[in-house]
Order: C-alpha cells, then sequence, then structure tokens
C-alpha cells in the first residue's frame, strides 16, 4: 500500500466501484448460476465493453467474512488489518470512537429454560423493538466496575456494546455456540497465553452479560444477549489521503458504512432502503467525489437464504438501474462482488468472484456476457483482491510510473 500511495497523483477522473454483495454462484438445477439465470442486458453491454475476469477475496479455498472481503477491495492487505465485528458495526452508527474504545457486536438472542439457546436472532426482532431493549440495558447498566458501558443500536436484533475507561485487550473469543440447542460460550481470551488487559476485558464482557440476562428477564423473545467481533479501535490508514482524492460511501447497512468511515472516506447516513434510494444519492454526490463505493446488500441475503430465484431477481432489479450509472460518465466503472454467496450452499464461500473494469483504458477481452462461465475467458484472468484498487487506478490515470 505504501508503493501504491506513493505512486498517487490527483487529477479529475471519477471512479465508480459497485460491490454486489455475494454476487458470485454456483450452478443451479437448470446448469446456471444466479448471475447466469438473470436477464442482464445492461451487465452484459458493460462486460462487452470492459476487461473481465475473477478476484479471490483472501487466498483459494479460504471464506472471507464481509469486513476482510471489503478490506482487501479497498487496497489494504486483509490480513494484516483485521477488524472485528464490533467496531465494524459500531463505526457504521453515529457512535464517535474514543481511543482505546473495546467494541462488540451484541445479537440479542432467546434462552430456553433450559439455558440453552433456542433463537440466536430472537426471533428477528423489528428495529423498533432492537432499539427499545438496547435502550432498556443502556439504562440499567451505565458501568462495571468503574468501566463505562456504552450501548449502541445498530439494526434489527443488532446491537454494539463499548467499553471505555480501562486498557483492554479485545483479542476474546465469542459467547455465541453459532447453534440453537446449545448453551452460551463464557468469554475467554483467545491468545494461548493472554495479557491481563485480555483476562479483564473477557471478565467484563461475562459480568455485563450476567446483568443484562437480569435486565432482559421480562422480555418474550430478547431474553438474553451474545457478544462476538471483539476488538479494539483503531482507524485504517486514510483512504482519501493516500490515494489523493475524494472518497464517498452509499451503503444501506451499518457494517458497510463502518468499514468505509474507518478507512476515511465520506459516508451518506440518510435514505438509503431501496437500490433507487441508494442510485439517488449516487446521483447526488457524484458531482462531488472522485472514488465512489456503492454497495448493494440484497443478492448476499438471498443467497444466504437459499433462494436461487429471489437472488435472480434482486439481480435483475439492480440490472435496471445500470443505466442510471453508465449515465454519469464514470472514467472507470468497476462492478463485482465482495465474495460468493451460492445458493446451493447458503452462505459465503471461497469460489472466485467475477468483476468487470469498464473505462477507455481497458483492454477489451471477449467475454459476451456478465457472468461465471463468460468470465473464464475474461483478460484479467485470477486477481487478488488487493489487486483491483491498483488496476482502477491506473485506468484512472492516477498513478505515475514506478522506477527510471
Amino acid at each position: 500500500m505504501h508503493l501504491l500511495s506513493s505512486l498517487a497523483v490527483e487529477n479529475d477522473t471519477k471512479v465508480v466501484l459497485v460491490v454486489l454483495d455475494g454476487v458470485g454462484g454456483l450452478a443451479g438445477p437448470e446448469g446456471k448460476t444466479s448471475l447466469e439465470a438473470a436477464h442482464t442486458p445492461n451487465l452484459d453491454a458493460l462486460a462487452k465493453s470492459g476487461v473481465c475476469g475473477f478476484h479471490d477475496p483472501l487466498a483459494p479455498g479460504i471464506t472471507p467474512g464481509s469486513g476482510p472481503a471489503h478490506i482487501g477491495l479497498f487496497g489494504y492487505d486483509p490480513f494484516q488489518y483485521l477488524i472485528g465485528r464490533g467496531v465494524l458495526d459500531t463505526a457504521g452508527t453515529p457512535f464517535v470512537f474514543e481511543a482505546g474504545d473495546m467494541a462488540s457486536r451484541l445479537n440479542f438472542a432467546t434462552l430456553a429454560a433450559d439455558g440453552t439457546i433456542s433463537d440466536r436472532r430472537a426471533g428477528r426482532i423489528p428495529d423498533e423493538e432492537g432499539k427499545r431493549v438496547t435502550d432498556l440495558l443502556a439504562e440499567n447498566i451505565k458501568e462495571i466496575e468503574g468501566v463505562q458501558v456504552l450501548l449502541q443500536h445498530v439494526k434489527e436484533y443488532r446491537a454494539a456494546a463499548i467499553f471505555r475507561g480501562k486498557k483492554l485487550d479485545g483479542r476474546l473469543c465469542d459467547s455465541d455456540p453459532q447453534k440453537i440447542g446449545l448453551k452460551p460460550l463464557e468469554v475467554t481470551p483467545a491468545e494461548e497465553n493472554p495479557t491481563s488487559e485480555a483476562e479483564e476485558g473477557a471478565r467484563l464482557a461475562n459480568s455485563f452479560i450476567a446483568r443484562a440476562k437480569e435486565v432482559l428477564a421480562g422480555e418474550a423473545k430478547a431474553n438474553f444477549i451474545m457478544m462476538r467481533g471483539f476488538d479494539i479501535y483503531d482507524p485504517l490508514p486514510n483512504f482519501s489521503e493516500l490515494f489523493k482524492w475524494r472518497a464517498c460511501a452509499v451503503a444501506a447497512y451499518p457494517m458497510y458504512k463502518g468499514v468505509a468511515k474507518l478507512a476515511g472516506m465520506r459516508v451518506i447516513e440518510e435514505g438509503q432502503s431501496t437500490m433507487e434510494e441508494e442510485l439517488d444519492l449516487v446521483e447526488r454526490e457524484f458531482p462531488n467525489t472522485d472514488f465512489l463505493f456503492l454497495h448493494i446488500k440484497k443478492a448476499d441475503s438471498m443467497g444466504e437464504d437459499g433462494n436461487f430465484q429471489g437472488k435472480v431477481e434482486v439481480i435483475e432489479h439492480f440490472d435496471r438501474l445500470v443505466p442510471r450509472l453508465v449515465d454519469l460518465k464514470p472514467d472507470v466503472l468497476c462492478i463485482t462482488g465482495d465474495h460468493s454467496t451460492p445458493c446451493s450452499l447458503a452462505s459465503h464461500s471461497w469460489h472466485p468472484v467475477p468483476i468487470c473494469i469498464a473505462a477507455k483504458t481497458a483492454r477489451v477481452d471477449s467475454c459476451q456476457t456478465f457472468g461465471e462461465t463468460s468470465f473464464l475467458t475474461g483478460g484479467l484472468g485470477r486477481i487478488k483482491s488487493t489487486d483491483v484498487l491498483p488496476l482502477l487506478l491506473a485506468h484512472a490515470e492516477r498513478l505515475m510510473k514506478y522506477g527510471a
């Protein structure tokens, strides 16, 4: 990244990076992936005019989480900059971090009478209910042993807990057993030889869980919490400063706002519940930005639900909006995903992710349609996710020559 930053130059070119979350897939019953089964004349036109291929989010065979997958696309080494989900989710809310804060994602859950988890998402309670129980905890648990406890609702059954006022170590194991019918786990240090700060962090987290159980005892669904993704707040090297451009992010979900905010991008907060609303904001912000990151979530949601036709419909919906992006006339338009989410697996997977880069400097290949099989012959071949940003900068003519 230091090399890339040292070569970066300012100019008036503009780059749009669209991340269709979980867009990659595997063939369904009729031998086509969701991307291939979808009717996508506008994406096909981009494929014909651009250079196509695949990227590996982390490394061949390694299934990525959403955080590392985006970190790589933004040019950071996802193995060096591994950020806990607690920090990512919290950063995507209006909450303002302070140095040394320890954050954890907090999931409301349903605890059965036998002490096992019967629902890891508390019946997927809606936003208003999630905010109510978050506020209930905040009113009743303000500190533990002199350490301030701050709570922030994120979305639906998800919230975040932030511990402030003492040096802690966020290298802790989750309390979520990941399956229903099991008892919640005790938070413990993740390292074999933990620091005293990690031991203290684990003790505070377990005390908080016990207190929360008492406060939530009367709730029908959200009567328990599970904690996961502990980390200490530490912002990334500033993306806008590194590459000498004005960077902006449009995303509906807090985690994706969070990773963009940690990278130093300007994050648009309002009105993004539909793709159309997201495109409205892209059109509004485009004149005042050089790099615009647009995140589209629903393809991933359909993949995780195993809903093949639903994923097809999300892709077709996005395709109908592609002309609005093309009409902006960005110098570089890149459409890809952060990872693959095959419907047959109903989860993230290790499969390489389709990518298309359209630019006047692109060496157009033979791809005629936007899909996995077509892209096997693409000019990009198979690259690493960390190669994507250098290519976008290069196509935008924002990199100097290296060496004499």
